[in-house]
């Protein structure tokens, strides 16, 4: 974008719809877990091999407590259903994952477009646009897995059901439907419901790196599908980080030229979101430039 992100304060709205019915006919809602509606409280990305990593910070004189947290800043463990983990690495003192601002680029109707009321948003593959539109989303192929628990008191238990929008910028560092180059455009946008487990998942590629910001992706989690109508309803409102050495290694790639420059001038520690704390946000990030790379992160509301 020709003026971008630097400063994300903005609060965002609304819901889906149109997918519904079909997907209820396929799977019945679940009722309401406890503990999760009380309203969040304000608080406020080398080289080509295989990589493993979770708590990379950009600055060399950050301290290692810093990226802290269990399981690589709530990243799930290896194994368990479908690839996501059974046991969560994620420990009750560690609370819930901080409520972050939106940004101004939500599409959820807050301030403008809303694609969460059109049919197809429903979906596990981001990298496309969908409906009347026919972009496509270039970049390193990227699977996102998240899985989202109900902290109760002295409890977790996985939040069957659930419903997660995902969002983030292109290849470019452009946000769909709002940048002018891909305003007609909604790639990189979609809607996810949780397994028994708690578990679900995006294709999607490795965002870059725009002035500003770390890079990160945006979610929003509602109780079910059936809430994910309007933010009215939302459970939590977030931004998952990306480690360093991962994105130094992406942005090394053809495409992400513009990012290697902006990453230079960043670290997680100065970042305007995450640097009150981010080790429940940093995901953990498995693979490489020629696998592709899967991101992971545990989701306690």
């Amino acid at each position: 974008m020709s003026h971008h992100h630097a400063d994300e304060t903005e609060e965002h709205d609304l819901g889906l719809a149109h997918d519904l019915p079909k997907i209820m006919a396929r799977r019945g809602l679940f009722g309401l877990l406890g503990g999760v509606g009380a309203a969040a409280a304000l608080t406020a990305c080398g080289t080509d091999g295989t990589t493993t990593s979770s708590s990379t910070s950009a600055s060399t004189d950050a301290s290692a407590s810093a990226d802290g947290g269990p399981g690589g800043g709530g990243a799930p463990p290896e194994g368990g259903p479908g690839g996501m983990g059974g046991e969560s690495s994620v420990e009750v003192a560690e609370g819930e994952i901080p409520e972050e601002t939106a940004g101004p680029y939500p599409g959820d109707g807050s301030n403008g477009p809303n694609v969460l009321t059109e049919s197809g948003v429903v979906r596990s593959d981001l990298t496309t646009s969908f409906g009347s539109a026919s972009g496509v989303a270039e970049g390193i192929p990227t699977t996102v897995k998240l899985k989202v628990y109900d902290l109760n008191g002295e409890s977790i238990t996985p939040l069957a059901g659930a419903a997660v929008y995902l969002w983030h910028c292109d290849r470019e560092g452009r946000y769909s439907m709002y940048d002018d180059q891909v305003t007609e455009e909604n790639y990189l946008r979609g809607v996810q419901e949780a397994d028994d487990d708690g578990n679900l998942s995006f294709t999607t590629i490795f965002p870059a790196c725009y002035t500003g910001r770390w890079p990160h992706m945006h979610f929003e989690v509602y109780e079910s599908l059936s809430k994910a109508t309007s933010a009215d309803n939302k459970l939590r409102t977030s931004q998952l980080a990306l480690p360093q050495d991962v994105c130094d290694t992406v942005y090394a790639t053809e495409g992400y030229e513009t990012s290697v420059s902006n990453l230079g001038q960043l670290s997680l520690e100065t970042d305007n979101i995450f640097s009150d704390g981010h080790s429940l946000q940093l995901a953990k990030v498995t693979g490489s430039v020629e696998a592709g790379y899967t991101v992971t992160l545990n989701i306690p509301v």
